[in-house]
């Protein structure tokens, strides 16, 4: 068996292939996001990336997990680095004057909340997923409940299979006034008279502290990447029935090189 490197972000250990993982949440600073860069060959998978995706998704299942959905963003921003790790023979997140994870993602295309990244060299995909699988971070990765698509290259070098998955939480690349009409129709669905897309709102959305207007008794500012249900704090104040009409305002949250976040202002009256 041909035998490798080992290496992670927290550990070093040996065993079939040399490996290396990172995950990111949301970053706390902002940068420009690059131009968007189209992909660099084919994006169908190869015959070992379909086994490393086939792979995964067994062990997915086996844990009770949906399966991880092939993004073709995902797929270019893998073999882009997979190409830099060929061409400059490294096992590396980040190769001197390279782009970083989020930003190659970005460049590529794709939106998210979350992102992570296992690299590999080995011999084969079997050995490679096996590695992988054995180290706990890698594991974390593939079984992390809160990634949802993936995107893997495999390219050959000289010191054998350079493998790359990139896995993220996409997020919609909703306009504003789609994210409003979304949290319009979760306010409708309570017990409020009426929800409805205001000025004030907007202007209260891009605000740091107190709100837009002549009145408001309860104002909530919040930052999620899913629209799929209203904050807890929000509902609370509903159920009180305090309140009759909500206003709605949604503004530009940040660009950081691919998060997605959106944020959205109520006001109850």
């Amino acid at each position: 068996m041909k035998i490798g490197r080992f290496l992670s972000t927290a550990a070093a250990a040996g065993a079939s292939a040399a490996l290396c993982l990172f995950f990111l949440l949301i970053s706390a600073h902002s940068q420009d996001r690059p131009p968007f860069a189209a992909p660099l060959h084919s994006l169908q998978p190869s015959g070992e990336e379909k086994l490393l995706l086939e792979y995964a998704n067994r062990e997915r299942a086996a844990a009770g997990l949906q399966p991880l959905k092939w993004n073709d963003a995902l797929a270019a921003a893998a073999r882009e680095h997979a190409r830099v790790m060929v061409r400059e023979n490294v096992l590396t997140h980040q190769a001197t004057g390279e782009l970083s994870l989020e930003q190659r993602a970005a460049r590529a295309g794709a939106t998210f909340s979350v992102i992570a990244e296992n690299v590999a060299i080995g011999p084969d995909a079997e050995s490679i997923h096996d590695g992988w699988m054995h180290s706990p971070g890698h594991r974390r990765n593939i079984l992390n409940p809160a990634v949802t698509a993936v995107g893997i290259a495999t390219l050959r070098g000289s010191d054998g299979i350079f493998a790359v998955q990139d896995f993220s939480r996409l997020v919609a690349a909703l306009s504003l006034g789609q994210q409003e009409e979304r949290v319009v129709s979760l306010l409708k669905q309570t017990a409020l008279l009426r929800a409805s897309v205001s000025e004030d709102a907007r202007k209260t959305c891009g605000m740091d502290r107190g709100y837009a207007g002549a009145s408001a008794l309860y104002v909530i500012r919040f930052e999620v990447a899913d629209l799929d249900k209203l904050p807890d704090e929000l509902l609370q104040k509903i159920r009180s029935r305090r309140y009759q009409n909500a206003a709605v305002g949604a503004c530009s949250e940040s660009d950081t090189a691919g998060f997605t976040r959106y944020r959205i202002a109520v006001l109850l009256n």
